[in-house]
């Protein structure tokens, strides 16, 4: 099942616990606005190449619309509609005023230089200026994209509508992005575990962990789980995965990594077959990269007593349900992994005052909405009487509901 199709399915679900009119719930699924871009430049030796770029705006109900723009190959225009929805549930569990967007070109990142990927951004920031901005709908960095991309959209931006910082999150510190807006996902996923543990009275030191993925997400909660005496015995990434029974010495494979050493080739740990890391034995498993990756084959095999979604959608909807009648917790991606759009929210608001945080504040305050988002989700798993992912999307969908029925979406 592709990410729409599980995200609608979630979306059905929780509408008819809530018990949603139809016509509501009709309405709350159909995107806001769809945007489809020709980009034509000129490439390194002269040449023109046309790139398609896509922004799917969903829903502006409870406050300008947010999300990732992302460079790959295969952007497709059915996966950044699931995503741009999702946006909208995560940003209403996360309690921040946004709605859900999400955009993308179709290109292979690692082909264009540096230069070529510059005029593509300012020509794809050309076509769409007049349909984002500060109160209507913010980007941020996806996969293939970073901080210089963001950098890119703000100056071209600017030179239409004045200098506007807060148009785009995940901005470089130097042009008013945030502190700890790099590590905000991971310390999220980290937070969100430390309350699920919690609530079945265990805590992050003491337990032991599986992380698959290393990038971005994956390093910054293994550091920050290693750091809180946490045990990661099992990491894995593309080039390999590797495992250690008495725990991974975190900070050195991160080193390792960054001096563009290759995962399997770490010297304190021994390899293991990257087939067998997602059911590799631990009280957590942590998928942090791709979607998908739990599915009905190994689901049965997984022996984690929690699984904390820190990538999009890595659980099948058929491995969903076999993880329930096997009593794994999971802690769903619409919550788990919102400390990257918390962070950002940060952003955007120190950004329209002018007025900047420090990093312990901003690390406070998202412990703050984590909490808060997690006794949430636990209050609607009690009043409708269902799983985590039901009680976020409940949540979610609930809110969304209740601010365009207050707005009179009829009118």
């Amino acid at each position: 099942m592709n990410a729409l199709a599980a995200t609608s399915r979630n979306f059905r679900q929780a509408s008819k616990l809530l018990g949603l009119d139809s016509k509501l719930e009709k309405s709350l699924l159909i995107p806001f606005r769809e945007i489809k871009v020709e980009c034509t430049i000129p490439k390194d030796d002269g040449s023109l190449v046309s790139f398609i770029g896509f922004r799917v705006q969903h829903d502006n109900a409870r406050g300008p619309m947010k999300g990732g723009i992302r460079y790959h190959p295969e952007v497709d225009p059915d996966e950044v509609n699931a995503l741009a929805q999702l946006m909208t549930w995560k940003t209403a569990v996360a309690a921040v005023p946004y709605g859900g967007a999400k955009g993308g070109i179709g290109c292979s990142p690692g082909d264009l230089s540096s230069s070529e990927l510059e005029r593509l951004t300012r020509v794809f920031t050309q076509k769409i200026h007049d349909l984002i901005g500060t109160h209507t709908d913010v980007p941020a960095p996806d996969m293939g994209t970073n901080a210089q991309t963001m950098a890119w959209i703000l100056d071209e931006y600017s030179k239409f509508h004045g200098h506007s910082p807060a148009v785009v999150t995940g901005k470089p510190i130097d042009l008013g992005g945030s502190l700890g807006r790099d590590a905000a996902t991971g310390q999220g996923v980290v937070f969100a575990t430390e309350s699920l543990l919690a609530e079945h009275g265990k805590s992050i030191s003491g337990s032991t962990f599986v992380v698959q993925g290393f990038g971005n997400v994956g390093s910054w909660a293994a550091s920050l789980i290693h750091e809180r005496g946490g045990k990661v015995i099992a990491i894995g990434d593309v080039t390999g995965s590797i495992k250690n029974n008495n725990g991974i010495d975190v900070p050195a494979l991160i080193k390792h990594k960054s001096g563009g050493g290759a995962l399997k080739d770490f010297s304190g740990a021994e390899t293991m077959d990257s087939k067998d890391l997602l059911v590799h034995e631990c009280d957590v498993l942590l998928p942090c990269a791709l979607g998908g990756v739990l599915n009905r084959e190994n689901a049965p095999h997984v022996k984690a007593k929690f699984v904390v979604e820190a990538a999009n959608h890595p659980t099948d909807p058929e491995a969903d349900e076999i993880l329930a009648k096997k009593g794994v917790v999971v802690l769903p991606d619409i919550y788990a992994n919102s400390g990257g759009v918390i962070v950002s929210y940060f952003e955007w608001v120190q950004n329209i005052q002018g007025f900047m945080w420090d990093e312990e504040k901003v690390n406070t305050e998202l412990k703050k909405y984590m909490n808060n988002a997690f006794n949430n989700i636990k209050h609607m798993c009690k009043s409708h009487d269902c799983n985590l992912r039901m009680g976020a999307f409940t949540l979610g969908v609930n809110r969304v509901a209740r601010a365009t029925l207050l707005r009179g979406w009829e009118a």
